[in-house]
């Protein structure tokens, strides 16, 4: 049997890596028909839109879409006509760490996983490279599999892959156009390794070849929940480090610049600050916590599950600081943020933006907040979620959100910088410093801006609480 030569493309969900990776297809294979459908309408919709208002916020994404939209890029509601006509089928489902029931707060809700799969084999009356998008859990593609097979019609062949993504949340696009590696898994059959080459080939259209890995299933599955947890850990690492640093007057960033001199160690993600977000990195590390317990292999979930208690202790250490600094008491306050998750994404899931302003409320201090690309409905959704028992009417009493960076940091106390947007390093803190109550206070969270220059303009303790 040789490989399928893929023709068309579905892709079952249109969010933050369904999205961008198949658009980015589109434009690189424009003899491929790519469809992306998703039930949500108004997202689709915002995909559609004539004015390109995408539902999600990528430097170069809107071009991207631009170029490919209405030729071999399509964005639909139609979720069975998608997988009818297709070759291959991305799952590109959300897959949030579970609320309730076994492994509750570890394992990964793989329910959109399950109903997606459900849907292809009963809307499929042709075979089908079924492919995992998804950051999945070990072995999940063998339920897929499962499903497929115990559902599928007579002359029906499911060969399911694994292709995680390795995105960072701001880059995507450049990701998606130069990756450091595309990884494909599949089980180690003639019929497996045919359907990998097949995908390989979609790839090979703008991917040197040599970038491109095919390995087992499993080995796929686990790489990507390996990889984010390694990058996490090396964060928490260093933000334990600056934690000592406090304490002993070192400073942090020449630490990390000494460390990263080291060919053994490089410098990448040795830059201290208040945690780390994201939809991945949490997520992955307590399903990785999870598959280690389910493993009966406790010492290995213990190391993991400390990487994630480390990165909530530092955004603990962080409000307590503000508190402390403004003569330990924040009530009635009030504080300028500048927040989302990290720079040049909308994207604010697991934002520790919203952990540190939970903490202000917790204190009832009064908080402006300014995001360059969050909409407001999104923030207050997250504001809900993160103090479900506080109605929205009271959040809204200590909370405003506002246009501009200037706005939020008015008549503030202090000033809280939560992501590196390039704009944070441009505004004109002179003129920010003047509409404050004095004595005014800058806490970089992500050592962004020049702390000697805040210190001259007048800002007290501008060396922030990382250094």
């Amino acid at each position: 049997m040789a490989p399928v030569k893929v023709t068309k493309i579905c892709c079952i969900g249109a969010g933050y890596v369904g999205g961008p990776t198949c658009a980015v297809i589109a434009l690189k294979c424009p003899h491929i028909k790519v469809t992306i459908v998703d039930l949500n309408a108004a997202r689709i919709d915002a995909w559609n839109s004539p004015d390109f208002e995408l539902p999600i916020y990528e430097p170069g994404l809107e071009d991207v879409v631009r170029q490919a939209r209405g030729k071999n890029l399509f964005f639909s509601t139609d979720v069975d006509r998608g997988i009818e006509e297709a070759d291959l089928i991305f799952v590109s489902v959300n897959t949030p760490t579970k609320k309730s029931g076994v492994g509750a707060g570890s394992a990964a809700d793989l329910n959109y996983v399950e109903l997606a799969t459900r849907r292809i084999a009963t809307v499929a009356t042709s075979s089908k490279i079924v492919v995992e998008k998804s950051t999945v859990p070990c072995r999940t593609a063998e339920s897929m599999r499962t499903i497929l097979e115990a559902n599928s019609k007579p002359n029906c062949r499911f060969d399911i892959l694994s292709n995680p993504e390795f995105l960072a949340e701001g880059t995507a696009i450049s990701d998606l156009f130069n990756p450091d590696r595309v990884l494909i898994g599949s089980l180690q059959t003639p019929e497996g390794r045919d359907a990998s080459d097949s995908l390989v080939s979609v790839y090979a259209n703008w991917v040197p070849t040599d970038r491109i890995l095919t390995v087992g299933l499993w080995s796929s599955e686990l790489s990507k929940l390996a990889a984010n947890a390694m990058l996490a850990q090396r964060i928490s690492s260093i933000n334990a480090l600056s934690a000592i640093c406090e304490a002993t007057g070192a400073n942090i960033d020449e630490v990390a610049h000494a460390i990263g001199y080291d060919s053994r160690v490089g410098p990448k993600f040795l830059k201290a600050s208040v945690g780390f977000g994201g939809s991945c990195f949490q997520k992955d590390i307590l399903n990785l916590v999870y598959l280690a317990e389910s493993c009966h292999l406790p010492e290995v979930a213990a190391y993991w599950r400390q990487v994630v208690e480390m990165n909530e202790y530092q955004k603990r250490r962080f409000s307590k600081r503000v508190v402390d600094t403004l003569f330990k008491t924040i009530t009635g306050k009030a504080c300028g943020r500048l927040s989302s998750i990290i720079a040049d994404t909308g994207d604010t899931r697991e934002s520790a933006a919203i952990t540190l302003i939970r903490d202000f409320q917790a204190e009832r201090a009064l908080i402006n907040i300014y995001d360059p690309k969050v909409e407001h409905s999104q923030i207050w959704a997250d504001l809900q979620e993160a103090s479900p028992l506080v109605p929205l009417d009271n959040i809204k009493k200590q909370v405003t959100i506002c246009n501009s960076a200037l706005e939020a940091c008015k008549d503030a106390e202090a000033v809280v910088i939560a992501t590196e947007w390039k704009e944070f390093t441009e505004i004109d803190w002179e003129a920010v410093y003047q509409n404050m109550n004095k004595p005014a206070f800058v806490f970089d969270g992500r050592l962004l801006v020049d702390a000697d220059k805040l210190r001259k303009i007048g800002f007290k303790d501008a060396q922030m609480p990382l250094l």
